[in-house]
């Protein structure tokens, strides 16, 4: 595509100007009209919608499973300020804080936790030969009670999480389970679904920090209220 003037695109823009908003509203209404019907929830559509606006990938929608429990739960740990577990810093720098305070104004960077760079976590890791990973869920463990626990990156974090929750009762009040490749995902995510555990699950290899924060954006919009728009 060109401009008939030979000038760069950006002059489109330029000329017809669209914000940040506006651009996110558009291509919403672009996923809902492309996407036609669906058979998820408007909970669950806001979810796929959002990780489909993440990726341009319209499969999200067909790879989702939730807990029935999965949206109240949400909605009750946010409400409640609970804190929150990522398994990489990249999660962490990109949730947005003032989504979180859409739902509980007290949130703040602070209440939202990696442990994976940590120099203790790296050294254990190095001494054992396992993933820092595991070290890190382990660092964790005292805060995971009743956390929402977001994982996009390391499925030995997920399958830690879940021996916590089968073997010791640690109970997190929400686990976002996305991790993505191709060893341990599988099994990690199947687990996951019979731990009891409430959970978003990406099923299959795909997952990752940008999609594990979507699903988390879109439990704040729903939590919100604010379905739909």
């Amino acid at each position: 595509m060109k401009r008939a003037d030979g000038k760069p695109l950006i002059h489109d823009l330029y000329e017809h100007p669209l914000s940040g908003p506006e651009i996110e509203a558009r291509s919403f209404a672009a996923i809902d009209t492309e996407m036609g019907n669906y058979s998820l929830s408007q909970p669950q559509w806001e979810v796929a919608r959002r990780l489909i606006h993440t990726t341009a990938d319209f499969t999200m929608a067909e790879l989702l499973s939730f807990s029935v429990d999965a949206f109240d739960a949400s909605r009750e740990a946010l409400l409640a300020g609970a804190k929150i577990y990522a398994d990489s810093n990249m999660i962490r720098s990109g949730i947005s804080v003032a989504r979180l305070r859409q739902i509980n104004p007290d949130y703040s960077h602070e209440d939202i936790f990696c442990h994976v760079a940590d120099e203790d976590v790296a050294a254990q890791a190095k001494e054992v030969g396992l993933p820092r990973s595991l070290f890190a869920v382990r660092k964790a463990k005292e805060m995971l009670h009743g956390s929402i626990v977001l994982l996009g990156n390391a499925p030995v974090a997920l399958l830690e999480i879940n021996r916590l929750a089968m073997e010791e009762g640690i109970r997190p009040a929400l686990v976002i389970g996305m991790p993505v490749g191709f060893i341990h995902v599988l099994e990690s995510k199947e687990e996951l679904l019979r731990t009891g555990l409430p959970y978003v699950v990406l099923n299959g290899r795909r997952g990752g920090s940008p999609l594990a924060v979507a699903c988390l954006h879109a439990m704040c919009t729903v939590a919100s209220g604010q379905v739909g728009v």
